[in-house]
């Protein structure tokens, strides 16, 4: 071994993947779909006030530090960004996930090859990594 993270064969994949049943795979595809939808209508509402946070900016006064609207649509607006970037994050990992599913692969490690549990799933259907990997990059 080369100590190098070894991907397994195609059959030893297939193998692997069969860890989860059709049944499984079936109400785990439900859950991601179902998150896939409601993150892209939290995108579009983020997005929304965002452009609302802009205009109230606009026709508000210009000197922040004397006006007391400032400071809150400034905090309002930076903690939307935020939410936004991990949504988009999100919205990435769960279509990365589906692609899995579509592959074959989905279920199965992406640095060790192996299964990750289908506990792991059912909480983090989208989670790319086993509970050990994971575990490491932290």
């Amino acid at each position: 071994m080369t100590g190098i993270a070894e991907r397994p064969s195609t059959a030893r994949r297939t193998f692997l993947a069969a860890h989860l049943t059709s049944r499984q795979r079936a109400s785990l595809r439900n859950h991601l779909t179902g998150d896939l939808e409601k993150t892209r209508l939290l995108i579009e509402q983020l997005g929304a006030d965002m452009e609302s946070f802009t205009a109230s900016r606009r026709d508000a006064a210009t000197d922040d530090e004397h006006d007391p609207e400032g400071p809150t649509l400034a905090f309002e607006l930076s903690q939307s960004s935020a939410i936004l970037a991990q949504s988009i994050q999100h919205l990435a990992d769960i279509d990365a996930a589906l692609y899995r599913m579509d592959e074959g692969t989905y279920g199965l490690c992406k640095t060790c090859g192996g299964p990750i549990a289908l506990g792991r799933l059912q909480v983090r259907p989208q989670a790319p990594l086993c509970i050990n990997c994971a575990g490491r990059l932290r």
